[in-house]
């Protein structure tokens, strides 16, 4: 055998082992490509079951949400009302504040004016006794 050809043989060898490579690794990708894709319709699966899951729950609580958006409206009125309240008591007590010394004047005048008259009664009444 010469060389060439012993070299030829070594070549074969060595491309022999390179498709056994080859071979084994196209092997064991293929089975790991498949678990993989096992997993994947697994997952897939899961995912759709949270999204239908998710998709009810949503729905329950814009349903919920639509329930309760009446009452909050109805506090935000309410609290609308109790300022305009608070406001129209503070302008009424700012008016008879302003108004009190007016009135106590008032008063004082129509006290005395009473009293003046009841006076002026009661001496007409003495006047009118006496006069019988």
């Amino acid at each position: 055998m010469s060389g060439g050809q012993i070299a030829l043989i070594i070549l074969a060898v060595a491309v022999l082992l390179l498709v056994l490579f080859i071979g084994l690794f196209l092997v064991k990708l293929t089975q790991t490509l498949g678990v993989l894709t096992k997993d994947v319709d697994v997952i897939a699966r899961g995912a759709n079951d949270i999204l239908a899951n998710v998709d009810t729950l949503l729905s329950d609580v814009n349903g919920k949400v639509a329930t309760i958006d009446p009452a909050f409206q109805a506090i935000a009125d309410l609290g609308t009302s109790v300022s305009d309240l608070n406001a129209a008591t503070s302008n009424l007590t700012s008016k008879v504040k302003g108004s009190a010394s007016l009135n106590t004047t008032k008063v004082a005048s129509a006290v005395f004016a009473a009293n003046t008259a009841r006076k002026n009664h009661k001496k007409n009444r003495k006047a009118n006794k006496t006069a019988e």
